[in-house]
């Protein structure tokens, strides 16, 4: 049984405006980015999948339960949903209580929230602010304590909405160590994002939407070939794939260190031949 089967849903806010039409994939466990341009139904898919709205046709299944028949608060334990904003999220005074309200709200005993809200303060460089209030943080802190506050709850899918938002080099790099841990423990981690580097340097699988419709489903490297497709859908590969292509290479390069493999490998040839 797949984590996430998406079967056949369609979805509008105002009658007759639909916002998703006719979506079906399943997700198991691994990385996926869904993208797509503002307005693709991205947003409303997460939802869906998190229960906090529900399909005017078709049918959304976590873990077997169809999420018509349940409700965000009891899809807690299993679905965690990192917000695009954190003030979104965030409304304790201090940071250690803000990452134990989700490990205690899902039945976790103190001392063990307590101690898997430290965990998830390390994971994200932040156990030495446990004691400050969110917000004399910077926002990329506050983003990286909304993250900590779904990682104490060790939930088995973590979607994350525009994660690299405010984010510079060094949080970045952290954020991908957090995708890769979370995938090499077996988790399904969900991202929404604009940022393609990102997408290629961390995430195995794209879902691309278009207007509400599924325009593109598989490995990255194979949707971030098919640039007619993507640019129908106002979207760019990678900035590495796009500046691979310009070398000659016939494939799709996906992060720097891919670029630098491949560079270091030709040049050698090269010197070879010379």
């Amino acid at each position: 049984m797949n984590l996430i089967e998406v079967d056949n849903v369609s979805f509008a806010y105002t009658e007759g405006i639909p916002v998703l039409k006719n979506v079906t994939f399943s997700l198991n466990n691994g990385s996926v980015a869904i993208i797509g341009q503002n307005g693709s139904g991205k947003t409303t898919l997460v939802k869906l999948l998190k229960a906090l709205l529900k399909p005017i046709s078709g049918d959304i299944f976590i873990n077997g339960i169809n999420t018509k028949e349940t409700t965000a608060a009891k899809l807690a334990r299993t679905v965690g949903l990192v917000f695009q904003n954190p003030n979104d999220q965030i409304f304790k005074n201090k940071v250690l209580d803000e990452v134990m309200f989700g490990p205690l709200n899902i039945g976790q005993s103190m001392e063990e929230a307590r101690e898997n809200a430290i965990k998830a303060l390390e994971t994200v460089s932040l156990v030495d602010k446990k004691e400050e209030n969110p917000y004399d943080l910077s926002l990329s802190e506050r983003k990286l304590v909304s993250i900590a506050s779904i990682l104490s709850m060790d939930t088995d899918i973590v979607i994350l909405d525009e994660p690299t938002i405010a984010q510079d080099y060094l949080g970045k790099a952290k954020i991908r160590s957090i995708v890769h841990e979370l995938v090499q423990r077996g988790k399904l981690v969900i991202t929404i994002t604009h940022d393609m580097d990102f997408v290629g340097e961390c995430f195995q699988r794209v879902i691309v939407l278009s207007e509400g419709q599924l325009l593109l489903d598989g490995p990255a490297r194979e949707v971030f070939s098919k640039e007619d497709v993507l640019r129908s859908a106002n979207l760019e590969p990678p900035y590495v794939a796009q500046l691979s292509k310009t070398t000659g290479y016939q494939g799709v390069l996906l992060s720097v260190e891919e670029f630098v493999a491949y560079y270091r490998s030709a040049m050698e040839d090269w010197e070879r031949r010379s």
